[in-house]
């Protein structure tokens, strides 16, 4: 393999990406064309690699060079596969790989609301759209499971407030067990987009006026945007104040509140649109 190279340093050139940059700087916000992430272990690198994603580099502990990682290195063609002992690596990364490799991929370019939401499903008008919104969360377990939550329960999109964790965090992404590459998602920088695209909003917030979320005006909505906060604080009062309708989980044994995964997951799952054949 002439692509192989061999790391003997923790300052090896090209491995920085693995180990020294940040998330933010990964993300390369002054050139986002130029911004990579970070994939980890081989099933999730192969979704990745379905879905479209490009490999710049890979880092894959020796023995697994033909083990697990085969596939995936000679599907990535001519890129650099830097590779070395297990505890060299770890140091490197500061965790053990999960399954004895990563790929740093090119960031996709950041699509408009609009370009997502148009390209769900089109102008058909015989299913019901649903979305979420994912609104100030920034725990990086709680956003993959929700991403996972939303592709296996039909999720059409994800749209996520500038405050929330990046989706191509390298935990969120593992976490997704790679579904942030099965639904499109984008930034949301204001809701009037979402109405003006015929959206109504379903908070799920505990208030005084709040129904229940097998209430039948839900499951009726055309399109909907299930509306998802942190778990800490909840949801912005205008937020809540601004939505169609306020959604509460009926719940027993005096229990008030879910995780913010396991409620989207609930919600997401009773108001599912029809399922085409």
């Amino acid at each position: 393999m002439p692509n192989l190279i061999e790391i003997t340093s923790l300052e090896q050139p090209g491995v920085e990406i693995f180990g020294t940059l940040t998330e933010a700087q990964l993300r390369n916000r002054l050139e986002p064309e130029k911004g990579i992430f970070i994939a980890e272990s081989p099933k999730v690198i192969s979704v990745a690699l379905n879905a479209g994603y490009e490999p710049t580099a890979l880092l894959c502990e020796r023995k697994h060079i033909t083990g697990d990682a085969s596939d995936i290195i000679a599907r990535c063609g001519d890129i650099p596969v830097y590779t070395g002992e297990r505890q060299l690596l770890s140091q490197l990364t500061g965790y053990m790989l999960t399954r004895g490799v990563l790929c740093a991929m090119r960031r996709p370019q950041e699509k408009t609301v609009e370009e997502v939401l148009q390209g769900i499903v089109g102008q058909r008008t015989d299913v019901r759209e649903r979305i979420v919104v994912i609104d100030g969360v920034v725990d990086t377990t709680n956003i993959g499971a929700i991403f996972r939550s939303a592709a296996a329960l039909g999720i059409d999109a994800v749209l996520l407030t500038r405050n929330s964790c990046d989706p191509l965090n390298r935990r969120a992404v593992r976490v997704s067990m790679g579904s942030v590459f099965l639904v499109p998602w984008t930034w949301l920088d204001g809701y009037s987009t979402l109405r003006r695209l015929g959206y109504r909003t379903a908070a799920m917030a505990l208030t005084d006026n709040s129904v229940s979320l097998d209430d039948p005006r839900l499951i009726d909505e055309e399109r909907l945007a299930i509306v998802m906060g942190t778990e800490g604080d909840g949801l912005p009062k205008e937020t809540i104040a601004d939505a169609d309708y306020v959604v509460r989980i009926p719940m027993s044994h005096q229990v008030d509140s879910l995780n913010v995964a396991a409620a989207a997951a609930v919600a997401f799952w009773q108001l599912r649109r029809p399922v085409m054949e």
